[in-house]
């Protein structure tokens, strides 16, 4: 006899559904599972032994084969341990005929018969909303992640001795909605003493969507500067907030159940590998730029960096996604992110102040940056030693405060066209609204050569976030200054 169940397996942040077959038949006992199984998807043959064997039911002394549909797809992780243990119960007539139609079944299964929570439970209840499944049976920590999405049943399950009643629907394991994991307790601007220009290019990033390079001697503040970018950012919407807890819930360091609204902000370290940062290895795996999506990736030491990690980011910094590609598998993976990047001047790092940097040191040091990429960076500012009377006055303003302005512009932005200034496509740049002084003064930059076709492109939207801040609706000669400031590390104008 033959059963089928479905169940999903994740695949770079999405979810794939797989069909469990499970054929029982006359024979000498054995149990073998088919389809590309990883090693964890084969080890499942003993612990769905002897979870059925625990949990009241008989385990069938045949010959089984249970196949993993479609075979082609490498399936990895523990995540199908009940649905194959569900296609072997109602292939030997231990559940109701038609039982599993109509629902998933995903989690991983105790020897005595439990169920364990398993990664990415919200990834597989949008796939089973997507290929239409109604239900969705899982342990009661995942089920309470699946149960985010609407138009689907999460259905928690704590012993695979229930499982009759759980895919009947006359019995589920109560679940306790988990409350939002809110952006609390965020570093704020009014630490900040003797940076307002540092501080406006940090307001323009947020209401943009920019990129920004801070560059300054060491314990000058661009760490601290960078950490309360999120604290200015607008809040995720709901299915912003949705798509950043499925990444997190597949990455392992999800809110637990929770919907989080905090914007993302990763911080990695300059050692770590390109695949660390992007994404990829034998078996494709998100990196830190897609943890960041919808977030910041902050990196500190930027010349520190290796250059082929560095590299590797100027296609999500365009496209704001990637694709990797391992032999004969290729995982898309979301990767729109805001990159704040900080780095010394020089080697030594005390820059114009004593540097002992030879002139060859100097050059070694700006070769660690691609002019590609420093291209694809829409501010740049320099983070200076701030004076004693600086450090010693009072604040120059709040996050509460400058997050106000940020929300202001970011609305305009939304209701014009629909998306942050740094995302706006190049053939809806005319949106931006150019006066002919703006115009004039982006072209005589361009004619000089301090722009690229794709630097202008940047300009023009930097200038387009300035004007927001100050809630002009058309860009100025003036807006269009401070973004070619920015560019050519100047000293932007202040805009209030």
């Amino acid at each position: 006899m033959v059963s089928r169940t479905a169940a999903f397996v994740i695949d770079g942040v999405d979810a794939v559904r797989v069909t469990v077959e499970a054929d029982l038949r006359p024979g000498l006992p054995s149990f073998s599972v088919v389809g590309m199984p990883d090693r964890a998807v084969t080890e499942a043959r003993e612990r769905v032994r002897a979870a059925i064997a625990n949990s009241g039911f008989d385990f069938p002394l045949r010959r089984l084969v249970v196949n993993l549909a479609p075979a082609g797809l490498r399936k990895e992780g523990p995540a199908l341990d009940l649905a194959i243990a569900g296609a072997v119960l109602a292939a030997s007539d231990q559940l109701p005929k038609g039982a599993l139609d109509g629902v998933a079944l995903f989690a991983e299964l105790s020897l005595d018969g439990r169920l364990q929570a398993c990664r990415g439970a919200l990834a597989a209840a949008e796939g089973a909303r997507r290929e239409g499944t109604g239900r969705l049976v899982a342990a009661p920590a995942s089920a309470l992640e699946a149960s985010l999405v609407s138009g689907l049943q999460a259905v928690a399950l704590g012993h695979l001795s229930r499982l009759a009643g759980a895919v009947g629907g006359s019995w589920h394991e109560p679940l306790a909605p988990a409350p939002p994991v809110a952006a609390t307790g965020l570093p704020d601007l009014s630490d900040v003493r003797g940076h307002a220009l540092a501080v406006e290019a940090l307001v323009t990033a947020a209401a943009g969507g920019h990129n920004l390079l801070m560059v300054g001697p060491p314990g000058t503040g661009k760490t601290m500067l960078a950490r309360r970018l999120p604290g200015i950012l607008p809040p995720l919407t709901e299915a912003e907030a949705l798509e950043v807890t499925r990444i997190q819930g597949v990455a392992g360091i999800g809110p637990g159940g929770a919907l989080t609204r905090a914007r993302p902000f990763r911080a990695p370290h300059h050692s770590v590998s390109a695949s660390g940062l992007v994404g990829g290895g034998a078996v494709p795996t998100p990196g830190e730029a897609t943890l960041a999506h919808r977030g910041v990736l902050f990196l500190d030491e930027l010349s520190e960096f290796s250059r082929p990690a560095l590299e590797a980011l100027r296609v999500p910094l365009e496209e704001g996604e990637l694709t990797v590609t391992r032999g004969q598998r290729t995982v898309r993976l979301p990767a729109s992110f805001a990159l704040v990047a900080a780095t010394n001047p020089c080697p030594c790092g005390r820059g114009d102040e004593g540097c002992r940097c030879t002139e060859a040191d100097l050059a070694r040091y700006g070769r660690r940056l691609s002019g590609p990429l420093v291209d694809r960076l829409d501010l740049l500012v320099r983070v200076e030693r701030p004076s004693s009377a600086a450090l010693a006055g009072p604040a120059g303003t709040t996050s509460e405060a400058e997050a106000e302005r940020v929300g202001r512009a970011r609305e305009r932005q939304l209701e014009r066209s629909g998306c942050p200034n740094a995302l706006l496509p190049v053939g809806r740049l005319g949106e931006a609204r150019c006066s002919a002084a703006a115009a004039a003064e982006l072209t005589r930059a361009y004619d000089a050569g301090a722009l690229s076709a794709r630097g202008r492109d940047r300009a023009l939207r930097v200038a387009r976030t300035i004007a927001d801040l100050r809630g002009a609706d058309e860009v100025a000669g003036q807006d269009v200054a401070g973004a070619l400031a920015y560019r050519h590390d100047a000293a932007p104008p202040v805009v209030r």
